[in-house]
């Protein structure tokens, strides 16, 4: 398929109109392909995305968990979001405010039209809790993830670009919030004491999950106590994945990886991990793919482990060593 650039719009030779008037010159004999409509559902898979970087209606964003990764090359006019800094608030423990979050958005061109894309490294670990950010603050009907991630773009040899996008500023006002998607130690607290009714999953490893490990090697959160939530069961967040591909199962691979472990969706869901990135791919299969009731426990493990008083069961019985 041939294609071209005409006053900064991208052109694709396989249909052709008589005549096309752009930037007010008649232009005979060339095909210009309109914006596609965005693909049903949570995803779009790497083909949509690569026929739509230059759709004014679409914006995609990078959530990396490596520095670096972006600059070295990156979806061409993606914008880079650094979770520890645009995702969060720097003083206290929480998600970035409304007023920065909106800001960022502004910044990059969004407005309540636009189709948001989200990818990044590790199968998409924080890009799924830039999607977990976006649908607290009202935007989960515009949000999608790319189906693979950093991952298969590469894979497929798709294009990279090393330039920082820049885009005229919209004027947006976030829709209504949506906390429930979120849920609090003390929430968890009263699942465990069976006074909320819902089915707790730990999204880590199984020598997270035994206390075997307090976390995985490399991470600097911790915890003193390793174990899990009382009643928790455990479904590793990577088996959602296709090791070969980074994307998702299909729906029914997916309800049948959790219905085995006793989450059907009969009852409403909280997911944990660590610090809460894993734990939002959860969220992201659970609830946006298969449509079951989520919340996110992003206080975690860092949170739960290091509270005093709060029942654990440590399979392992490993015991904190002050290192």
């Amino acid at each position: 398929m041939s294609s071209s650039r005409i006053s900064g719009i991208f052109v694709r030779g396989r249909r052709s109109f008589a005549a096309l008037t752009i930037a007010g010159l008649a232009v005979a004999g060339v095909a210009f392909a309109a914006p596609a409509a965005a693909q049903e559902g949570p995803l779009v898979d790497a083909g949509w995305l690569s026929e739509n970087l230059e759709n004014p209606k679409v914006r995609v964003f990078e959530v990396s968990v490596d520095p670096g990764v972006y600059e070295r090359g990156h979806i061409p006019g993606a914008v880079n979001i650094s979770w520890h800094t645009d995702l969060v608030d720097p003083v206290k423990r929480d998600i970035v405010s409304p007023a920065k979050f909106e800001e960022l958005l502004e910044k990059a061109g969004v407005t309540k039209d636009t189709t948001i894309v989200l990818y990044g490294d590790n199968n998409n670990w924080f890009a799924a809790w830039g999607a977990w950010v976006f649908n607290q603050y009202g935007l989960g009907d515009q949000v999608k993830l790319l189906d693979g991630g950093r991952k298969l773009w590469e894979k497929q040899a798709l294009p990279l670009d090393t330039k920082a996008p820049s885009f005229a500023r919209s004027d947006l006002t976030l829709p209504p919030a949506k906390p429930e998607l979120r849920v609090r130690l003390a929430d968890v607290l009263e699942t465990v004491d069976g006074k909320k009714n819902a089915v707790i999953v730990d999204i880590r490893s199984a020598d997270e999950y035994s206390g075997k490990l307090f976390a995985p090697e490399g991470s600097k959160e911790l915890s003193i106590r390793a174990g899990h939530v009382p009643g928790a069961k455990n479904v590793t967040w990577s088996k959602a994945v296709d090791p070969e591909t980074g994307k998702f199962k299909s729906k029914e691979e997916l309800r049948k990886l959790y219905a085995d472990a006793g989450v059907d969706g009969s009852k409403p869901v909280i997911v944990y991990c660590r610090i809460g990135e894993r734990s939002s791919h959860t969220w992201y299969a659970l609830s946006r793919i298969l449509g079951y009731e989520v919340k996110n426990y992003d206080g975690s493990w860092t949170e739960y482990g290091n509270s005093v008083g709060v029942p654990v069961v440590n399979l392992a019985g490993t015991v904190w060593q002050g290192k």
